[in-house]
C-alpha cells in the first residue's frame, strides 16, 4: 500500500470579531476553552485589518460576531475574519451569527428593491462559510437563503422559562404583535400552559420604515397579563403602540419579550415612558450601561450558543435542544 495513513483529531477553535467580545468570551468558557487571539484594528481610511496568533490549519473554526452598529463595519470584519481563515486552511468554517444583519430585508415589497438578506447569504459563502448558525431569524425562509447547513437556534426556551416562572401562577395571554408571528406565539403558549392567543391588528407604511399603527387587539385579553413576543426591539415603535393598545383594550399588564435589543434612537426613552410591567431581552447584541434602564431585564444567550457549538463540533443533534422543532 502506497502513500501515508494518519489519525487526527479534530480541534475546535472559537473566533470573535470586536462588536460583541463579552458574549463571545462567556460562549467559549462555556466549551472549556478560550478564544483565539487575534490582531485586528482598522487602518486611517477605515479598512479593516485581521490576523490570527496562531495556526488555524485543519481546525473547526466558529466565527462569532454581532451584527450591532455601526453594522456594516462588523459585518464587514466578519467577511474578512472567513476569508483569513479559509486562507489559511481551517477545515471547516461555521459563522455565528447571534443577530443576523439585514434580515428584515428578506422580500421585495415593491419593485426596483434588493432582497439584502439573500445577499447576506452569499457574501458569506463566497467568503469561504461552510455553515450558517443565526438565533431568531427574522422570517424562517432566510435558511433557504444560504446554500449549505444553516443552523436556526430558538431563544424562545431561555424567554419563555424566565417568563413562567416569575409570572406563570397568573393569568396570561400570549400576543403577537402582528398576525405573522402567529405561529411564534403559538409556541409560546404552548410552553405557558396553553395561555390563550391574541394578535395585534396593524397597517404599516411600507415607505416609511419603523413607523406602524396597531388598529385593534384580536383576542380576549381583558383582566389577563399579557406577554407580548417578538424578535426584536429597534426603535420600539411598533411594540410599546402593541402595548398602548392591549392596555386600552383591558389588560391587567403587559411583559414585552423579545430576543434582539436593538434599542436605536428612541427606543429606551418609549419603553420607558410605556405602561409595561417589565421588558426581558437576551444579550445577542450589546446592550451598554447607557442603553439599560429599570423595567429590562436581560437573559444570557451564551449557553444557548455553547451548546449549538458543541453539537455542531460533535456531530450531534442541534434539534434535539429544542425538542425536535428547530
Amino acid at each position: 500500500m502506497t502513500g501515508l495513513s494518519k489519525t487526527t483529531e479534530r480541534h475546535l477553535m472559537v473566533f470573535s470579531g470586536r462588536a460583541h467580545p463579552v458574549l463571545a468570551q462567556q460562549v467559549a468558557e462555556q466549551l472549556g476553552t478560550e478564544l483565539v487571539p487575534t490582531s485586528a484594528y482598522n487602518f486611517a481610511n477605515g479598512e479593516i485589518y485581521v490576523r490570527y496568533e496562531e495556526s488555524v490549519r485543519g481546525c473547526d473554526a466558529f466565527v462569532i460576531q454581532s451584527h450591532t452598529a455601526p453594522i456594516n463595519e462588523w459585518i464587514m470584519e466578519q467577511l474578512i475574519m472567513i476569508d483569513a481563515l479559509k486562507r489559511a486552511s481551517a477545515k471547516r468554517i461555521t459563522v455565528v451569527l447571534p443577530f443576523y444583519g439585514y434580515a428584515r430585508q428578506d422580500k421585495k415589497h415593491r419593485g426596483r428593491e434588493p432582497i439584502s438578506a439573500r445577499l447576506m447569504a452569499d457574501l458569506f459563502k463566497t467568503a469561504g462559510a461552510d455553515r450558517l448558525m443565526a438565533i431568531d431569524l427574522h422570517t424562517a425562509q432566510i435558511q433557504g437563503f444560504f446554500d449549505g447547513p444553516v443552523d436556526h437556534l430558538m431563544a424562545l426556551p431561555i424567554l419563555s422559562d424566565y417568563v413562567d416562572d416569575k409570572y406563570g401562577h397568573l393569568d396570561l395571554a400570549v400576543v403577537s404583535p402582528d398576525a405573522g408571528r402567529i405561529k411564534v406565539a403559538e409556541d409560546w403558549s404552548s410552553r405557558l400552559g396553553g395561555a390563550p392567543l391574541a394578535f395585534i391588528h396593524k397597517t404599516r407604511d411600507i415607505s416609511r420604515p419603523n413607523e406602524v399603527v396597531a388598529n385593534r387587539v384580536v383576542g380576549e385579553i381583558k383582566g389577563r397579563v399579557c406577554v407580548l413576543v417578538d424578535d426584536m426591539i429597534d426603535t420600539a415603535s411598533t411594540i410599546t403602540k402593541a402595548a398602548d393598545a392591549l392596555m386600552a383594550d383591558g389588560a391587567a399588564s403587559v411583559i414585552i419579550a423579545a430576543t434582539h435589543a436593538i434599542l436605536s434612537g428612541p427606543a429606551v426613552e418609549r419603553l420607558e415612558a410605556c405602561k409595561v410591567e417589565e421588558v426581558v431581552v437576551t444579550d445577542t447584541l450589546p446592550i451598554p450601561a447607557s442603553r439599560r434602564f429599570d423595567k429590562l431585564t436581560v437573559q444570557s444567550i451564551a449557553p444557548l450558543v455553547s451548546r449549538a457549538i458543541r453539537e455542531v463540533f460533535e456531530d450531534g443533534s442541534v434539534t434535539s435542544l429544542f425538542d425536535g422543532k428547530a
